[in-house]
């Protein structure tokens, strides 16, 4: 699966939307659909929100779409708009450095990410799991893109099985997310005896947590209290590389 696969000891597994970036899944979209954008965020919230599923919610945009996304349509959004939060490429580099594979683990596009990385936006991620909602034609053959995430539920799929074609330990396994459709991601976590750590956690997470007694062993960034709006400023004082001491911690 993994070419260098045996030289890894373990295993970074994160969202990516709102979580490693404070950007939405469907802001390609809306960036060249604007007139689409309260559909949406009203979409957005429901399968994050575990209101309805992943696959529900890209038959309902692909309804909305008027025609094929195209590189074109990517490319000036991601030239406007691309960003992460502060640190977040260079935790990438320092835990490929370590032979920790750090993988994307998203809902959101493999276009998305095709594109990203044919501009040189991100650090070489080995592994991304992301919807082939909107894909482009070189996927097939960029083997990072294996594995597909059509349900929220597939997260802990992939991640369970990357670590076993790794042959490690679930206890060398961190897994990152911040709203309600990570929640199936770390309910498996915390089932597997894998670090769970919630970065800018909204409410949706929290209370999945609560109501399966799941329990997040860092809160890392911002952490939403009930009703309480994405603060995107105070979020971007966050440096992700504060995060290099609590994952070497995890992995000792």
């Amino acid at each position: 699966m993994i070419r260098t696969a045996p030289k890894y000891k373990a295993v970074v597994s994160s969202d990516w939307s709102e979580c490693l970036s404070p950007n939405g899944p469907f802001d390609p979209i809306s960036f060249n659909y604007p007139e689409l954008t309260a559909q949406l965020s009203t979409i957005f919230r429901q399968y994050t929100g575990n209101e309805i599923s992943l696959s529900q919610a890209a038959r309902q945009i692909r309804s909305l779409l008027p025609g094929p996304f195209t590189e074109e349509q990517m490319d000036a959004y991601l030239d406007h708009s691309f960003n992460t939060y502060t640190g977040v490429p260079e935790l990438i580099e320092w835990c490929l450095s370590r032979d920790i594979l750090f993988m994307i683990n998203t809902t959101n596009t493999q276009a998305y990410f095709q594109r990203v990385f044919k501009k040189g936006l991100l650090p070489e991620v080995p592994v991304v799991a992301a919807n082939p909602m909107i894909t482009f034609a070189e996927s097939e053959k960029d083997r990072r893109y294996v594995h597909q995430i059509l349900e929220i539920e597939d997260k802990a799929r992939v991640t369970d099985a990357l670590v076993r074609s790794l042959n490690l330990p679930h206890r060398k396994v961190i897994v990152m997310g911040d709203s309600g459709g990570d929640g199936p991601h770390f309910q498996w976590a915390a089932g597997s005896g894998a670090f769970i750590i919630g970065v800018m956690t909204k409410q949706s997470l929290a209370s999945f947590c609560r109501t399966k007694g799941i329990t997040i062993n860092v809160l890392f960034g911002v952490s939403y209290a009930p009703g309480e709006i994405k603060n995107i400023e105070k979020e971007m004082k966050v440096n992700f590389m504060e995060l290099a001491d609590v994952i070497e911690t995890a992995l000792a």
